[in-house]
């Protein structure tokens, strides 16, 4: 029996008109994943890392090529469409954290859930800040916590809506050392504990070996594909 990928992406490629010119930022990019599996996509900066992770999330449209997420072509979609998507299917974590200032940590958490319009949600949203260790931090505004338990919060955010596939950028870029991997630790045990895919952007080679894959990218283009053993 044929698997569908969770997302597959063929023939992408992204452009941008500068100044008369054509600022090619990915060229023909071609993968697939598979549910449930863990990727990294690494490179240089400038490299088109963060474009390609905002394509394949359906967060911009590509100039060319297809993009489908869970059997739906994100690239024909209009942008209410594409957040409907997003909303349904996907959770982000990103290196500055992307908290709602005027919202404490459990309404932070309570917001993907309030937009699906589930019931019940408070006690969803404390259960998952205590599964990253912050009950008692429930209340507090993002600028009374650390960097580390802003992270932790988005994290638990990202899997309040039971995600399908996590996308990841640069999760731990503002993060002190010890804090980074108490965060890597979180991620792969709440994605292994949800069977969520992991596609996460990072310039840390510890973090990209800790993935099934790696993809690299240099110059907009995909320069390898490889198995990391794990």
């Amino acid at each position: 029996m044929l698997v569908t990928p969770i997302l597959h992406i063929q023939d992408l490629t992204k452009t941008y008109q500068s100044t008369g010119h054509t600022l090619t930022v990915l060229d023909n990019i071609n993968f697939s994943v598979e549910e449930k599996a863990t990727i990294s996509i690494v490179g240089p900066s400038g490299s088109g890392k963060t474009t390609l992770l905002g394509l394949c999330a359906g967060l911009d449209r590509s100039s060319s090529g297809l993009v489908e997420l869970n059997g739906i072509r994100l690239d024909t979609l209009s942008e209410d469409a594409r957040a409907q998507v997003r909303n349904q299917y996907v959770g982000f974590i990103f290196q500055n954290f992307q908290l709602l200032p005027t919202l404490t940590a459990l309404e932070n958490v309570m917001v993907p859930l309030e937009l699906r319009g589930e019931k019940n949600i408070k006690p969803q949203a404390l259960e998952l800040l205590d599964k990253v260790g912050l009950t008692d931090r429930a209340h507090h505004y993002p600028s009374q916590l650390s960097g580390g338990e802003q992270q932790r919060v988005s994290l638990a955010r990202a899997f309040s809506n039971k995600p399908k596939i996590l996308f990841a950028d640069e999760p731990t870029g503002n993060l002190d050392a010890e804090t980074s991997e108490k965060i890597v630790k979180l991620i792969f045990d709440l994605n292994r504990e949800a069977g969520t895919t992991l596609v996460l952007v990072t310039h840390d080679a510890e973090l990209a070996s800790k993935t099934q894959r790696i993809l690299r990218v240099k110059g907009g283009k995909l320069v390898s594909d490889e198995l990391t053993g794990v």
